[in-house]
């Protein structure tokens, strides 16, 4: 019986074939000696197995059983290597997980910055009511430096104490023991509660000697500045606390980074990366080595915490509470915590907190590890976007 034959031309490339593609039968039947499955009858089959680097054996119209074998070896080959290299990346992470990472402690040592900035204006030291304050200067990187701490309450008793920094320019002071155009820089809820407080200035700050580095020596100030704290007859060493706001909430993260010397630090509204105070901070980091940036920046540090360490931050506009999200999402360390302040903002959360804690802290004893649970935590380590 006649059969009608229909025939287009496809010219299928690939692996070097061309041939003319039917709808027909193919004209030799079906060996398995030659091919690898059944014939490929239709021309979006024969296009398929080209796409795929599969000869044609034109005489069956199947993919030819020889280059089979091979394409699948090599698909067997990448297979492995896959999953090799997948075992060799699990494998470099466990072990980088497993291994203590760098401290900031660590980074800075031996570090040399390339920052050091001699501003123009030089405001003399404040005068608070001696009721209040009093001189207590303190001496770091061989230079004496400024500072202010509460009188002795001549009860020999010996009091909790708490290093406060302020924001703005932080290495410097002038009215700090009351509340300036709307921003209570004085943490007095601690005051109150009978806190010993110390202000203390720092290298390039007031008329000190030395030059802002801007989060870095500043660290060796403040941690300097507990030395002399813990030396007041009146002060227990062991309940030194560490607060600040703003430009000093960074510097106070930064130092719990870098120190376990505090037994707990309170960082107000600091930010993640240095950079996210653009033109406050007279430097382009962008033309610098790109550590001078990472040891400022506290979100590369937060792992090396040990000493509990809270981010309080208001959670309305303005603030720098995407700052405080962003510091908690990077890290799991059980240490640290970030708390948006409902209601409240970067300025109007910092005098409601200072009084909550300091009434928290104040008669809590030395010789315990300190758990405080604060409303408004959020998690850490929360990647999801929420």
């Amino acid at each position: 019986m006649n059969k009608l034959f229909v025939y287009s031309i496809a010219a299928m490339v690939g692996a070097g074939v061309v041939f003319l593609t039917s709808t027909h039968e193919p004209k030799n039947p079906y060996d398995p000696a030659f091919c690898a499955g059944p014939p490929l009858l239709t021309p979006e089959a024969l296009a398929d197995a080209v796409d795929q680097g599969y000869e044609i054996d034109r005489e069956h119209r199947c993919i030819d059983k020889r280059t089979y074998a091979e394409i699948t070896r090599r698909i067997q080959e990448n297979d492995k290597k896959r999953r090799e290299l997948t075992e060799r990346q699990q494998a470099d992470q466990e072990k980088a997980a497993s291994e203590p990472k760098e401290t900031l402690s660590q980074a800075r040592a031996g570090f040399y910055t390339a920052i050091a900035v001699t501003e123009g204006d030089h405001p003399i030291l404040p005068n608070p009511p001696s009721n209040l304050f009093v001189r207590a200067d303190y001496t770091s990187n061989q230079q004496q430096l400024a500072a202010f701490v509460t009188p002795n309450p001549n009860d020999n008793k010996r009091h909790p104490a708490i290093i406060w920094l302020t924001g703005g320019d932080t290495s410097t002071l002038d009215n700090f023991w009351e509340p300036q155009n709307g921003s209570d820089q004085t943490a007095s809820g601690f005051r109150d509660a009978g806190f010993i407080m110390m202000f203390p200035t720092l290298r390039g700050g007031n008329r000190n000697p030395g030059a802002k580095e801007f989060f870095l020596g500043e660290v060796d100030d403040v941690l300097a500045a507990a030395d002399r704290l813990a030396e007041l007859p009146y002060v227990d060493p062991d309940r030194i606390y560490l607060g600040g706001h703003s430009t000093g909430g960074t510097l106070a993260l930064l130092t719990s980074e870098a120190s376990a010397r505090f037994r707990a630090v309170f960082a107000f509204g600091p930010v993640a990366d240095i950079e996210n105070y653009g033109q406050l901070i007279p430097v382009n980091f962008a033309n610098l080595d790109r550590k001078e940036r990472s040891l400022r920046s506290p979100v590369h540090w937060l792992d090396g915490i040990t000493k509990p360490t809270f981010v309080i931050e208001g959670k309305d506009y303005p603030g720098n509470a995407n700052d405080a999200r962003e510091l908690c999402r990077e890290t799991r360390n059980t240490r640290l915590h970030c708390v948006l302040v409902e209601g409240k903002t970067h300025f109007t959360a910092l005098p409601v907190m200072t009084a909550e804690l300091a009434r928290l802290l104040i008669s809590n004893p030395a010789g315990y590890e300190l758990v405080m649970h604060l409303p408004g935590e959020i998690p850490r380590g929360d990647h999801s976007g929420h």
